[in-house]
């Protein structure tokens, strides 16, 4: 079994209790795929918790943080200045954060096992491209995009989980049961948000994949915890806190 999980974005709470339900299940293979800083108030914690995963892909929110960013709004901008600073300095030695720039910056962008393909936004651009549920309208898009997939892909970027099927239809969590049998038919999974879900629920989303069976799994964690974090810090805007109470 694999646990796959995206988008934590320095949500230490979040991840916290999705790596404390992993356990739960005896899973240890944890497949990360980026993110895990932005946005939120805990990027180095969220590093050192991450770099024990069995695999971690490099998100546009980390490559943000190593280089200037591209393409993100001012909130998000700002945030990731601020992220910057606390990987530059804080309590820990020089070794320590020397280690966690060293693990961002080796991150790869995509991940083949089988026909199994792991990438943080899409097959087309593992980086930046987001695939959202309404893509299933847009034919060209989609057919350039599995055309890349042997057969498989696990994504995140969007923060909204779901599969996607070859044949241009869109199933959420909620319209499967929680659980999708892959039928060695091309399919995108969309694993969702640790630390910022999107789709109108505020817990915290990943899959488990076992076999040929995907299950989505939510998390409870303390959102309060997380959210006067945020607010106690200047950088960071406080809707970037109000947004986790809603899964927005």
């Amino acid at each position: 079994m694999k646990a796959i999980i995206s988008d934590i974005h320095s949500n230490l709470e979040a991840l916290q209790a999705v790596l404390a339900d992993i356990k739960s299940q005896g899973i240890t293979d944890v497949y990360c795929l980026g993110d895990v800083v932005g946005y939120g108030p805990n990027p180095r914690e969220c590093i050192d918790l991450i770099s024990e995963c069995k695999l971690v892909l490099m998100g546009n929110h980390d490559q943000g943080a190593m280089f200037d960013p591209d393409g993100f709004n001012a909130p998000a901008e700002r945030a990731i200045f601020w992220t910057r600073a606390q990987l530059e300095s804080g309590p820990d030695s020089r070794p320590v954060r020397e280690r966690r720039w060293d693990f961002l910056a080796e991150r790869p962008r995509q991940h083949k096992e089988g026909d199994l393909l792991f990438v943080h936004g899409s097959a087309r651009n593992p980086l930046n491209e987001y695939v959202f549920p309404e893509d299933i309208y847009n034919q060209r898009k989609m057919e350039r995009i599995f055309t890349l997939v042997d057969k498989y892909c696990f994504q995140g970027h969007t923060h909204v989980p779901g599969i996607f099927t070859e044949s241009y239809q869109f199933f959420s969590p909620e319209d499967v049961s929680g659980e999708y049998k892959l039928d060695g038919h091309k399919t995108l999974c969309n694993v969702g948000s640790v630390g910022q879900p999107r789709d109108g629920n505020p817990k915290s989303c990943y899959v488990v994949l076992d076999g040929e069976s995907i299950k989505f799994r939510r998390v409870e964690y303390d959102v309060e915890k997380t959210i006067k974090k945020i607010y106690d810090i200047p950088e960071l805007e406080n809707f970037l806190g109000d947004r986790l109470r809603e899964g927005r």
